[in-house]
């Protein structure tokens, strides 16, 4: 297909977060919608006026941004406060997704991911009116997630509505991305969808997250960190990534003050560190909002070890993104949850990190203070294998090309190189 036809014809993106909303879904689809329209596609996005976290920022509502059309739509986010707002911000974000779907010119195929579930509703409807391809992007898997974090029962009707509307999503979707082989053995185990499906992780933006040394750090040095071993967690405290152990053994070790916690972002399990500063006033713990993407390499690099957590029972549901951009400024990982997971792969594959479990609060002081006694060169030997990782398994231009390899393939638009003669599931395989 020649360039002219390709611009022609137009990729629907349908993500309720979207660029400049720092959350990564958001980021990523921006990125493959970048890298699809560089490739000679017209892209439209359809996503919410305001932010996601924080529904009081509100952003423009069309906008032509690095040459992707975008449409933000109102009524869309009310903020994360409790799970029934969110359901309303997503079902009134579905039906304004259908409508504007079912009227976007020059169809040619649609991108959607589960963050939120709902979208895929929107990208199932105008792909059964319009009769045009999906390509699937699987972020995070429910009603597993629900179930998992007890707040739906295995075997009730909402789940079982639920994990029916999956296996016709998945059923129809012309191609499906599973992030980590946890959460495909999760997806084939609703439909075996081996044949049309990709297993890739979400890339870091490693070109805007090169290390910084701490001596240069303006982060450091805004936030008087001088000498002192940082352990930063920084991204969204949610249900499926608990940080109580560490919160905990943090709060036990508020006489070292050699040794300071930072926890970096938003989300519902905010509430909890907060809560902890609030009532224990500790010299070593701090809270702070998402840092602007911007500047980014600065506040990951603030830290001499980042942790990383994985819920006990969501392995497969979630993928634990974060772990990329700490591995991306060449810092160890230390890994809070279950072994196997995905981090735990990479521990054990590479030696970047430590684990331990959630609950074990002795464990977690022991292990801490172990990390911040390490030889600074065997820490620096870590973090440079780590980003040595990230440039061989899991750079930027790799994945990214790769996922839209994908989206061409489900329209029809192949790159010989990779689609001659075997899916994507067999090549990986073999």
């Amino acid at each position: 297909m020649s360039d002219s036809t390709k611009a022609n014809r137009t990729i629907l993106v349908i993500s309720q977060v979207y660029v400049p909303d720092p959350a990564s879904v958001g980021q990523h689809m921006h990125d493959a919608a970048v890298e699809l329209v560089r490739r000679g596609h017209r892209v439209h996005v359809i996503t919410s006026s305001r932010g996601y976290d924080d529904p009081s920022i509100r952003y423009e509502a069309r906008e032509v941004r690095d040459g992707v059309h975008i449409r933000r739509l109102p009524l869309s986010s009310f903020g994360k406060a409790s799970i029934p707002v969110r359901l309303l911000a997503a079902s009134l974000f579905m039906l304004q997704c259908i409508a504007h779907g079912l009227f976007t010119r020059r169809l040619s195929g649609i991108l959607v991911s589960t963050s939120p579930p709902m979208a895929a509703i929107a990208a199932l409807v105008v792909s059964v009116i319009r009769r045009k391809p999906i390509s699937y992007w699987v972020m995070d898997l429910n009603p597993d997630q629900m179930v998992e974090l007890g707040k739906l029962k295995p075997g009730s009707i909402p789940v079982r509505l639920y994990d029916a509307f999956n296996r016709v999503i998945l059923r129809k979707a012309r191609r499906v991305v599973a992030l980590d082989r946890f959460m495909a053995e999760r997806l084939n185990k609703k439909i075996d969808v081996t044949h049309k499906m990709d297993v890739m992780p979400p890339w870091p933006h490693e070109e805007k997250l090169e290390s910084i040394d701490h001596a240069e750090n303006p982060f450091r040095a805004e936030h008087e960190l001088g000498d002192k071993f940082v352990v930063m967690y920084s991204g969204n405290h949610g249900f499926s990534t608990p940080i109580s152990t560490v919160l905990q053994a943090g709060l036990q070790l508020g006489e070292r003050d050699d040794l300071e916690f930072m926890f970096i972002g938003g989300g519902v399990g905010k509430k909890e560190v907060d809560a902890a500063i609030a009532e224990h006033e500790p010299p070593n713990i701090r809270s702070l909002p998402y840092q602007p993407f911007e500047t980014l390499r600065y506040s990951l690099s603030a830290a001499d070890v980042h942790l990383v957590s994985v819920g006990d029972d969501v392995v497969g549901v979630v993928h634990p993104c974060k772990v990329y951009g700490a591995m991306a400024v060449g810092r160890p990982i230390l890994l809070l949850g279950p072994d196997p997971c995905h981090v735990s792969d990479l521990l054990r594959d590479h030696d970047i990190g430590w684990h331990i479990e959630h609950g074990d609060v002795p464990g977690a002081i022991e292990t801490l203070e172990e990390i911040a006694g390490t030889d600074r060169q065997r820490l620096a030997e870590m973090g440079a294998r780590a980003q040595e990782i990230i440039a061989k398994q899991f750079s930027k231009a790799s994945l990214c090309g790769r996922f839209c390899d994908v989206v061409e393939a489900s329209i029809g638009v192949q790159d010989e190189r990779r689609f001659q003669g075997q899916p994507v599931a067999e090549e990986q395989a073999s």
